[in-house]
C-alpha cells in the first residue's frame, strides 16, 4: 500500500532557499522515498509539493521532512499538509 505526503511551498523564494527546497526534494528521491514529486497551485502564494511513499515509510518520510525543514531553517517557506495522525 502506499500513502500521500503533501507539503506546502512559498512560491516567491530567494535563490538560496530555493536551493534548499530542491535539494529536500532531491534527497527524498535519492533515498528511495519516492520516485517523483508533483506540484499544484495552491491560491496565489503557495505550491502544494506532493508524492506517494510505501505506508511503511511514512512516519520516517515525515520525520526526515521535519528534520530538514528544522535543519536549513526553511520553516517560513514549507508546511507539511499531511497530518501526523491520518489513517489511510
Amino acid at each position: 500500500m502506499t500513502t500521500t505526503i503533501r507539503f506546502r511551498v512559498k512560491k516567491e523564494v530567494d535563490t538560496p532557499t530555493a536551493r534548499k527546497i530542491l535539494s529536500l526534494k532531491g534527497s527524498l528521491i535519492a533515498q528511495s522515498y519516492t520516485d517523483i514529486i508533483h506540484f499544484d497551485d495552491d491560491g496565489e502564494d503557495f505550491y502544494i509539493h506532493y508524492f506517494t511513499t510505501e505506508l511503511s515509510k511514512r512516519e520516517e518520510v515525515l520525520s526526515y521532512i521535519r528534520q530538514e525543514i528544522e535543519g536549513t531553517a526553511l520553516g517560513e517557506y514549507i508546511d507539511l499538509v499531511t497530518p501526523a495522525s491520518q489513517k489511510v
